[in-house]
């Protein structure tokens, strides 16, 4: 029989002095968000590591046969309590939860079975969630907390845009980090004054301090990353994917946060329309779809009024590309999401397309691979390499098959500004051993 994992729960009296540890998923948006979360009383700390150490821990705990991105989670917590950093009896866990149809919503548990395996049982691990899976009575949201968190979203999703824009192009290797950095301490210092709410005019000024850069104008090959939340945006996750990008001489693009809570909210009314789900919460969700399509809209606009770099595309435009194409239905996982985000860089001019996703995640393989061959069937220079993370994969492997890609792509591009390309001549590997 299986013994029943109990749960330790965060109570307001663990507030004071216990610790609480997050996983690394999001970079820029994490700087922003574990002070706001501090500021409002929380001991927040991002656990740390980024070795093989993680995976062999990973692999300790939980099994080979389990979600990627949740044993690298699980893999990095354990790993901290193990440091001797912290105090297991002053220590909580948290992570964030969709509640989706996948192996992800089996986090929680596997955190538990974890945490007693190492012998750590007393350890709580708090559910950030905003769908009722679990609550914790020592940690919740105040409004405050939800508008400054809201706002450090829009910022993230700014910075990440523009950075992998001036990153790829900068004459001097640190510049964009210097000005990143510094636009993350200037909005941090925001925030612990409570001075909120001047969007459009830190958008300016983040934007202009972008613009300063020195940055050459040569054509390089644009690569869009999508794929599976947690391996398209940690760098623990996909191998740094957008620093190898480059490095590689290429311009990583990479969509926001905003487009994932759009397409969380938007799959509320498909449900409704495909399976019947009650109308209770329609008007909540219509004002809040609302309220994010006015955030992400005014990046948009701020980033076109500017008129320097390149600006994202709106999320009504992904949902409009889609059809004809995967049925809205399909929402494991990322879901049609996924397909979107493919047929808008295209659509865009981005032709070169990375698909991140851990081995062995079914819905995902279907909305990714599973959809390559019709995307290209309508888009035939549709460039598009999947990439399988988990722990058995090697980085040099990932590489070279990304370097193909990116060599498919500059190929391309000669091709298409007429270019003469040398005749292939035939090779002479192995003649010597012939001989």
């Amino acid at each position: 029989m299986f013994e029943e994992i109990q749960k330790v729960e965060f109570t307001k009296e663990m507030k004071k002095d216990y610790t609480i540890l997050v996983p690394s998923m999001l970079p820029i948006h994490f700087q922003l968000i574990v002070p706001i979360l501090r500021d409002s009383g929380y001991h927040i700390e991002i656990a740390g590591g980024d070795t093989r150490q993680i995976v062999e821990e990973g692999l300790a705990d939980v099994h080979n046969d389990i979600c990627y991105p949740c044993l690298l989670v699980i893999g990095q917590m354990m790993a901290a309590l193990k440091s001797g950093k912290y105090d297991p009896d002053k220590t909580a866990l948290m992570i964030t939860q969709t509640g989706g149809g996948c192996r992800a919503s089996n986090y929680l548990s596997l955190m538990r079975k974890a945490l007693r395996s190492i012998g750590y049982p007393q350890v709580p691990v708090i559910s950030l969630n905003f769908s009722n899976l679990e609550k914790n009575s020592g940690f919740q949201f105040t409004v405050p907390m939800l508008v400054k968190a809201g706002e450090a979203l829009l910022y993230g999703d700014l910075l990440m845009w523009i950075y992998n824009q001036c990153a790829s192009h900068e004459l001097h290797k640190g510049d964009s980090k210097k000005v990143l950095d510094q636009c993350v301490d200037k909005l941090t210092r925001q925030f612990q004054k409570n001075r909120y709410g001047g969007l459009k005019k830190n958008y300016r000024s983040i934007l202009d301090a972008f613009a300063q850069i020195p940055r050459d104008d040569a054509e390089k090959p644009k690569v869009g990353i999508v794929g599976e939340i947690y391996m398209k945006y940690s760098p623990l996750g996909n191998n740094h994917l957008e620093e190898f990008l480059i490095q590689e001489g290429a311009e990583p693009v990479v969509s926001g946060v905003m487009d994932f809570l759009l397409y969380c909210f938007t799959n509320r009314f498909v449900d409704r329309k495909l399976y019947g789900f009650k109308r209770l919460t329609d008007l909540p969700t219509k004002l809040g779809i609302q309220i994010l399509y006015g955030f992400q809209n005014g990046i948009i606009h701020a980033v076109k009024e500017h008129g320097v770099f390149q600006a994202p595309t709106p999320f009504k435009h992904l949902i409009t590309l889609v059809e004809g194409t995967i049925s809205r239905g399909a929402k494991m996982g990322e879901g049609w999401l996924l397909t979107a985000e493919m047929l808008e860089l295209i659509d865009s001019g981005v032709n070169n397309i990375v698909c991140t996703q851990p081995f062995g995640c079914l819905p995902n393989h279907i909305v990714a691979k599973g959809m390559t061959r019709k995307i290209k069937d309508r888009f035939p220079k549709a460039n598009i390499v999947a990439i399988d993370y988990d722990p058995s994969a090697t980085k040099i492997n990932q590489e070279n098959r990304l370097k193909l890609m990116l060599a498919n792509a500059r190929m391309e591009e000669k091709k298409a500004s007429g270019v003469h390309q040398p005749e292939k001549q035939p090779s002479k590997i192995g003649e010597e051993i012939l001989v």
